[in-house]
């Protein structure tokens, strides 16, 4: 009784093998569940690596669009800034251009107030000689002209009919005229706007146009060296000064004196006894100051 107890105490203990089997199947289950679970991480590791690196190529994608885009800015930067510097420049230019236009035109203005002032000097000028001329003449024969201030021989005062030699009574009057008239020409508020004293010879229509011509020329030059005589009136002084101013002009019948009826109207005959003539005139400088105006207002254009 007592041996079959202790075989059952003996068959009755535990096992230990049973033990160590179900915990390597324990150990294994959690080993297969381990691997499970890294598969299972490793696969989501994996897939988000995936989508990471698509994203940074469509990150990269994007950051090359974007460096080609800024560097196409940077192109059409650099172009701008080159049309910028080229307009900065051209205004620069215009500006210049505009600021010496602007010297040009007030150069041209001062220069043609000057010129005005001047005109209206010359204006005024002529307006004192023939005054003066009027009076120093107011108690003589000899008239001046009103508007040119000119005087005006009777070939047949001066010259016998068909000749040019100045005969001793003609002598007598030009002695007595011409210093006159010549005086007031020469007078230093006068001298300087004087451009030239003409002494001028016409005739009548007898006779061919070359004739005439010469006659008229011939007479006109032999007032001339009488007026160029120290003997006739005019000092050394005066001499010089007219001959720097006189010209000689012969205008043989192209210029006749017709005839007016009592209302003053020419009647279209031609007066040869008038037309016979030796005149006396002077030229301002007004056809310089004019030209002068037509200069500066050319230039304004």
């Amino acid at each position: 009784m007592r041996n079959s107890r202790r075989k059952r105490e003996t068959f009755a203990e535990p096992s230990y093998w049973q033990s160590y089997s179900d915990m390597m199947a324990a150990l294994l289950l959690i080993f297969v569940l381990i691997i499970a679970i890294t598969l299972a991480i490793y696969k989501q590791k994996t897939t988000d690596l995936e989508l990471t690196r698509l994203e940074l190529s469509a990150a990269e994608a994007d950051l090359e669009n974007s460096r080609v885009e800024i560097e196409k800015s940077n192109k059409e930067l650099a172009a701008s800034l080159a049309e910028l510097q080229v307009a900065y420049a051209e205004a620069a230019l215009t500006k210049e251009e505009l600021n010496n236009a602007y010297l040009e035109i007030e150069n041209a203005r001062e220069e043609l107030a000057t010129t005005k002032s001047e005109l209206q000097d010359i204006v005024g000028i002529r307006t004192d000689i023939i005054g003066a001329l009027q009076d120093t003449f107011h108690n003589s024969s000899m008239k001046v002209d009103n508007q040119t201030g000119s005087i005006t021989f009777s070939s047949d005062v001066l010259f016998k009919y068909g000749s040019a030699t100045l005969t001793e009574d003609s002598k007598t009057t030009l002695k007595e005229v011409i210093p006159m008239y010549l005086k007031v020409l020469l007078q230093d508020q006068y001298r300087d706007y004087i451009a030239e004293i003409i002494i001028e010879g016409h005739t009548d229509t007898s006779g061919s146009y070359q004739h005439n011509m010469s006659l008229s020329y011939n007479r006109a030059n032999a007032v001339s060296r009488f007026c160029l005589d120290s003997k006739n009136g005019l000092d050394t002084e005066q001499i010089d000064q007219l001959q720097q101013l006189l010209t000689v002009n012969g205008r043989s019948y192209s210029n006749p004196i017709y005839v007016r009826n009592a209302a003053g109207n020419s009647t279209g005959e031609i007066d040869m006894v008038a037309s016979r003539r030796v005149e006396i005139k002077f030229r301002l400088r007004e056809d310089e100051m004019i030209e002068r105006i037509t200069q500066v207002l050319n230039e304004e254009d």
